[in-house]
């Protein structure tokens, strides 16, 4: 009986070895790929691919160009290739790969919707697989793949100086990054057919840096017919970190650091500079305070070239009128770039004096002068009272931060991308599930919510992939937003698709409606008209005053 038994469990786990789906080795426009497939559990496989060039080693400053291809021979994408030089000093030149996750069952998978995913990094630093701990990346698109039944790629793009410095003229023209970005969009909507997707259903994704490219991709007349959806995290391209409007100013400044000259010559003497030399000599400066803080540090970023931006972002949005897009944000997204500006709100036995709220906006409101810094400061402390709590002070910071640099933006991306829409829908979302440091005896106070990044965990699914860090409500978190996230990109609607959602999200049109996203969703997390006193004092009111100071 016994060993009719070990015969049948044998018979078993041969069929389920052999009755998995695997694409084996697949057909691109620059020769066969080769990955490796690998077993999920019952019926449930992956295919991968890794380091995939989507173009050529890219020439310094210049647009990416096709690939050359690989004669005839198998091209091994098993492992993963180099990031792109960046301030780590980590990577290389040669950078423009891409990496593909493929779900399979029974049979060959086909006609799989397509996430291609973004990193954010401030455009300075990142790569497409993301930090590495114990060989887990952060950017592993397998839960996504596997849960959601959609194909993942992930792509390298250039960052710091060899992706966006720009002279603002045609010897340095800038946006090398979201060229490759591009490019790599192109390469998916060609050959993502054999590997099992749709090239009529392409969502892009990403956060940061990543979302305002995002952003950028769906704005540039470039991209017409090959992106169906949008997802931006905590970044649109109207964000003020978005567009560097004074380019030549930062480039004179590399220049001088790596001794080139700043006159007519100076493109074709940074062209020759050392790649790790450029590179490190955009390096961005930490050092913050309220009357000088972070964002003005962030100088490579877009600039308008005429060609991949012809025109300021919010002008635009007609070219993003048939793509369906989700924007949201993390409710305290502007936390970790406050307490760079403003250290003590993180210490609650450090004193925070109001007079750092009021230093704060004044270098958030500089252009507008002191009709600027007092609307502002009357509209964030009008329910102060007479004696505001050291948390009241604390959270006031970390709100203006998030307003300036993240919401309003995002908000504002929002009534442009509605009010441009042909058969684009548009959804807006907060994340508001709190940080996992947040607390006592931690880095970080009790009151902290979700700040900037916090997401990135819940969408890449690593309570599930790591599920001993986690307690089982960030699961249920990462349930959600892969759940919304992969039937946004199969069918255009977060609610509808492969995977059953808490609550349902209603369409930013809709009275401007959003959902806030976390453990505890009910209907009661449908809301609307996020913060509307501070986006309308942002988006209509200080743009209204006299400006006082050039930017």
């Amino acid at each position: 009986m016994m060993a009719k038994l070990g015969i049948f469990i044998a018979l078993a786990v041969f069929l389920e070895t052999v009755s998995g789906a695997s694409l084996g080795v697949v057909t691109t426009e620059g020769g066969m790929v080769q990955g490796q497939n690998i077993r999920l559990g019952s019926g449930r496989y992956m295919d991968i691919f890794k380091g995939i060039p989507y173009a050529a080693r890219p020439g310094r400053f210049e647009k990416p160009k096709s690939h050359p291809g690989w004669d005839g021979g198998l091209y091994s994408a098993a492992i993963l290739l180099c990031s792109c030089l960046s301030s780590e000093t980590r990577g290389s030149e040669d950078c423009l790969y891409l990496n593909i996750w493929i779900p399979q069952g029974s049979s060959v998978s086909s006609g799989l919707p397509v996430m291609v995913w973004h990193f954010g990094g401030g455009f300075l630093v990142g790569g497409s697989m993301g930090a590495n701990f114990l060989d887990n990346y952060l950017y592993d698109g397998q839960e996504i793949a596997d849960r959601g039944n959609v194909i993942v790629v992930t792509l390298g793009y250039r960052v710091g100086t060899l992706g966006f410095l720009s002279t603002g003229q045609s010897d340095l023209p800038g946006n090398y990054g979201l060229w490759d970005q591009h490019t790599a969009i192109a390469w998916v909507h060609r050959n993502i057919r054999a590997f099992g997707g749709d090239p009529n259903n392409i969502t892009i994704f990403g956060e940061s840096a990543g979302g305002a490219s995002v952003s950028f991709q769906t704005l540039t007349p470039h991209n017409k017919g090959l992106i169906k959806r949008a997802i931006s995290q905590s970044g649109v391209a109207i964000c003020p970190w978005g567009v560097n409007k004074n380019p030549r100013k930062f480039a004179e400044e590399v220049a001088i650091k790596v001794k080139c000259p700043t006159d007519s010559s100076m493109a074709a003497c940074l062209k020759m500079t050392d790649a790790v030399t450029l590179t490190m000599a955009g390096t961005l400066s930490l050092s913050s305070s309220a009357d000088h803080p972070l964002v003005e540090n962030l100088l490579l970023s877009a600039v308008l070239d005429g060609d991949f931006l012809p025109d300021e972002p919010h002008n635009l949005f007609h070219n993003a009128a048939d793509i369906d897009y989700i924007v949201g944000v993390n409710d305290m997204d502007g936390h970790i770039f406050t307490s760079l500006d403003v250290p003590s709100i993180n210490s609650p036995l450090v004193h925070t004096p109001i007079e750092d709220v009021k230093r704060l906006l004044t270098s958030y409101t500089r252009e507008k002068g002191k009709a600027g810094l007092d609307n502002a400061y009357s509209t964030y402390t009008s329910n102060w009272g007479s004696n505001p709590s050291q948390e009241t002070i604390k959270k006031t910071i970390v709100e203006i931060g998030t307003d300036y640099l993240f919401l309003v933006p995002s908000q504002t991306a929002l009534y442009l991308h509605a009010s441009k829409a042909r058969t684009g829908r548009t959804y807006s979302y907060v994340f508001s599930e709190p940080n996992r440091m947040a607390g006592i005896g931690k880095p970080y106070p009790s009151w902290v919510g979700a700040d900037h990044a916090d997401d990135l965990q819940y969408v890449f699914g690593k309570p599930f992939a790591t599920p001993l860090g986690y307690w089982p409500w960030h699961r249920d978190v990462s349930r959600y937003m892969i759940a919304y996230w992969t039937n946004f990109a199969r069918t255009g609607d977060p609610n509808v698709g492969e995977n059953s959602v808490p609550v349902n999200w209603p369409e930013f049109t809709d009275g401007e409606k959003f959902l806030e996203i976390n453990s505890n969703m009910n209907n009661n997390y449908v809301r609307e008209k996020m913060r509307l006193r501070y986006v309308n004092f942002w988006a209509s009111v200080f743009p209204s005053l006299p400006t006082v100071v050039s930017e």
